[in-house]
């Protein structure tokens, strides 16, 4: 059992226990813990600290939640086989001009480390599994569309028919197969809005029209409006119920279509998530889903569920295309949806965001204002330019990369962050807060 070179201060204003679990993760990452490393109970490193076990308790718990350290029953503690700071160079950003960054990005959500285990067997059950011999169903394997519609029902309030979902590969996979089978004309979106949305109809040969993120949508000369109604990307706005019945109202009048990427819905932690706009009118939705924002980016698994109206054109073309995701992935997230290892993971996910939403808010707020109201994974905040320069190359120079609401404009010239906090642990939040601090106070 190795003994904690560790010495807690408590006349500083960090808590003892971030104290303690941010100087054994520095340890393990200097190579002084090593892999399978056993660490003192909670009660006895507690008496050699000369603290209350809770405080031993809570820095454990961190830990583990974080992948730092493995606790097997009966046995005690110990530093994990390398996991999480992989996980950690693996959030770095590459550029071959620039020093390393982690990033604090809208798009990398939090999976708790304590369910890699899910994800193994989830794979273990694809590895026994035999591949179909010919072109599978062309909407995508049977009992996945099952699941998802079922999880749509029970969690957004849209009932569906399995066999009107099509699995894509993600959300923007979705868009790409969908314009080409939408009305003549342009793609409204947002404005700030999904660069990457904005990309792919630029790329189908579409015209993009700017949108308003809040408010009423116009439609007139719209062959569709591209919208994110459960959580705006990247403001953070919920649209109200009178612009959703506006919208729907206006694509009827004017034979136009709404695209709904329901963008980070699943993870509001101060009331339910809010029902998709395509339960309101499906005849005029097209809803897009992904399984990035829970599962993982690297996944590649999304959702479609067309309006009526176009899903025989879609089916007829993916019957000619095969445009779907991959059979192994697939099978993952059916065996990952099967055993409730989704729900697990968001949950859990959903108890992280709702802590660090706060502490983003307590240094932030008093140099502006938030844009929306505190949910998802990443929190966007109004700030005058010359701080958001100056916290921008704060947070860069102590290795962390934070992005400018400006970087997702076009014609719109708002100023502020968006601060992303999925995908990076605890320590490295606080220590890209604390630089961010600093460059705001000039």
């Amino acid at each position: 059992m190795k003994t904690l070179p560790v010495r807690l201060d408590r006349d500083q204003p960090e808590p003892l226990g971030v104290q303690l679990s941010t100087q054994v993760r520095d340890l393990v990452v200097a190579g002084t813990l090593a892999p399978g490393d056993r660490l003192p109970s909670t009660r006895a490193l507690a008496a050699d600290l000369g603290v209350a076990r809770s405080v031993t308790e809570q820095a454990y718990d961190q830990l583990l939640a974080e992948g730092w350290v493995t606790a097997q029953r009966g046995a005690g503690t110990f530093v994990a086989s390398g996991g999480a700071p992989q996980a950690a160079a693996r959030r770095r950003v590459h550029r071959p001009t620039t020093p390393d960054l982690i990033s604090l990005d809208l798009g990398s959500p939090w999976v708790d480390p304590r369910h890699a285990a899910g994800w193994r067997r989830a794979w273990r059950e694809v590895s026994a599994a035999t591949p179909p011999l010919g072109y599978p169903d062309s909407r995508g394997i049977v009992e996945l569309r099952d699941a998802i519609a079922e999880r749509l029902g029970r969690t957004r309030g849209l009932t569906v028919d399995p066999d009107e979902v099509l699995l894509t590969s993600g959300t923007t996979d979705g868009l790409r197969q969908l314009l080409p089978h939408l009305p003549p004309g342009p793609i409204g979106v947002q404005d700030p809005g999904y660069r990457a949305a904005v990309e792919c109809v630029r790329v189908a040969g579409r015209d993009v029209v700017d949108l308003p993120p809040t408010g009423p949508i116009a439609m007139p000369g719209l062959a569709a409006a591209y919208v994110t109604p459960a959580h705006q990307h990247p403001l953070g706005y919920v649209m109200p119920a009178t612009d959703r019945l506006a919208l729907l109202a206006a694509a009827r009048d004017h034979d136009a279509f709404v695209v709904e990427d329901d963008y980070d819905s699943e993870f509001r932690y101060d009331v339910a998530p809010i029902p998709a706009l395509a339960s309101l009118d499906r005849t005029r939705v097209a809803y897009l889903g992904t399984a990035s924002k829970s599962v993982g980016p690297g996944l590649r698994v999304g959702w479609m569920v067309p309006p009526p109206g176009l899903l025989s054109a879609l089916v007829e073309h993916r019957e000619h295309t095969y445009d779907m995701p991959s059979w192994p992935a697939q099978r993952a997230l059916l065996a990952l949806l099967r055993e409730g290892w989704v729900d697990k993971v968001v949950r859990t996910a959903r108890r992280v965001y709702a802590d660090r939403a706060p502490r983003v808010a307590e240094v932030l707020a008093p140099y502006g204002e938030p844009a929306g109201p505190a949910a998802g994974m990443y929190s966007t905040w109004l700030l005058p330019a010359p701080a958001v320069r100056r916290a921008v190359a704060a947070a860069r120079d102590a290795g962390f990369e934070v992005a400018p609401i400006a970087n997702y404009c076009r014609s719109n010239r708002m100023s502020g962050l968006v601060v992303g906090f999925g995908g990076v642990t605890d320590a490295e939040l606080d220590r890209a807060l604390a630089a961010m601090a600093r460059g705001l106070k000039g």
